[in-house]
């Protein structure tokens, strides 16, 4: 568990590369929002957060399947962070942000993923 980050991990950085290839600029976890996200977009009032498959329990994933050992606890443990997230989210929505979730998964196609926060943000590609 002690190796296990919480900032700046791989998935996160391939989608910060990901963001800064196709133009955008953002800051990284910025303390003053709920949940400090991990990319903000200022431009375009925009969160993203960057999950883990198992950490927080992407549903139909073939990577968020619970251990064998210690079921209750990872159980547990993964259905907070799944209502932190949650929480997290609404925090941002009643501020007036968007909110994009990026899972671990999803990285294999990262022209879907930046399809879709294009989308979110209301942006063209030029």
């Amino acid at each position: 568990m002690r190796r296990v980050r919480g900032r700046d991990t791989r998935p996160e950085i391939a989608v910060r590369r990901l963001l800064h290839g196709h133009g955008y600029r953002f800051r990284l976890h910025r303390k003053d929002l709920p949940g400090k996200p991990d990319i903000f977009l200022p431009r375009f009032k925009t969160a993203v957060f960057v999950h883990g498959c198992f950490w927080h329990g992407h549903a139909g994933c073939r990577r968020a399947k619970l251990p064998a050992t210690k079921a209750e606890f990872w159980a547990d443990k993964i259905g907070r962070n799944r209502e932190r997230d949650t929480r997290t989210e609404s925090a941002l929505a009643e501020q007036g942000y968007k909110t994009v979730i990026v899972w671990q998964c999803e990285l294999r196609d990262p022209e879907a993923v930046i399809e879709r926060i294009n989308r979110a943000v209301g942006r063209t590609e030029r």
